[in-house]
């Protein structure tokens, strides 16, 4: 690796498994130091254990991004134990049912908001006052390519990934006079710990090889992949780079996709 992180300090949420796992195994190659954050507490333990990392360079800490005090400790937590933050991943997220708009239930969909919507607006808001001080720092968030287009995702989720797009662009407006830029990245259909009951199910019934068809690349993404289109945005490489959103999705979505169209 390049060091490209060299001794920078940072919070990843959803480091259990999957896009957050891949990103601090990443981070952690690259150099940085990191504040690790899953609500499963096993999970998180088993990504600390993949690391290739001295124990001191690494905290972790169980966490609900729905609520805000315990996002809040994640960020007193990196400033406490490392002095400051440079990089914030808000990757934290839940999926939702496919059920049609006449049948949604409001609990899902607050679940869903609670979480994917509101858990990264509380971590770009405590992170975002310690890097306004600092005047520098990056902000990473996961939306999906259900965020940009219908089909990729039930609604209560793809309309909570569309919200973390538009919040990513207005949080950039806000931050952007002290140096502090905020991206985010649109997965398309990865291989994680969330996404894994399509896999099983397509796995099932000898269909793997359909999955990712529709992508340009024809075939699905690996976290690895996602990570290192983090590791872009929060790098100074991407250092005139902010309130974008980054499609890491095979080329799902440059063309209108539909049914039939690609052979």
């Amino acid at each position: 690796m390049t060091g490209r992180l060299n001794e920078r300090i940072a919070i990843i949420t959803g480091a259990g498994s999957g896009i957050g796992r891949a990103t601090a195994q990443r981070f952690a190659r690259e150099g940085a130091r990191l504040v690790l954050a899953d609500v499963n507490a096993q999970a998180l333990a088993e990504t600390v254990a993949s690391l290739e990392i001295a124990p001191e360079r690494v905290r972790s800490m169980t966490a609900d991004v729905s609520r805000e005090d315990q996002v809040k400790a994640l960020v007193d937590e990196a400033v406490a134990a490392f002095g400051r933050l440079d990089i914030m991943c808000n990757n934290a997220g839940v999926s939702s049912s496919r059920e049609p708009a006449t049948e949604q239930d409001g609990e899902e969909w607050r679940r869903v908001l609670d979480v994917n919507l509101l858990g990264v607006v509380f971590g770009m808001k405590h992170a975002g006052r310690v890097m306004a001080a600092q005047r520098s720092g990056a902000i990473v968030n996961t939306a999906s390519v259900a965020g940009i287009r219908a089909g990729a995702g039930g609604n209560p989720y793809s309309a909570s990934k569309a919200a973390v797009i538009n919040a990513t662009m207005t949080a950039a407006c806000d931050l952007g006079e002290f140096g502090v830029r905020v991206n985010a990245v649109c997965p398309g259909l990865t291989e994680t710990g969330m996404t894994k009951p399509i896999f099983d199910y397509a796995r099932d019934l000898g269909k793997e090889h359909k999955l990712g068809s529709r992508c340009e690349l024809r075939r699905f993404g690996r976290p690895e992949e996602l990570a290192s289109a983090i590791l872009f945005l929060a790098s100074d490489d991407a250092s005139y780079v902010t309130g974008q959103a980054l499609a890491v999705d095979g080329g799902n979505t440059a063309s209108l996709n539909l049914p039939g169209m690609k052979v």
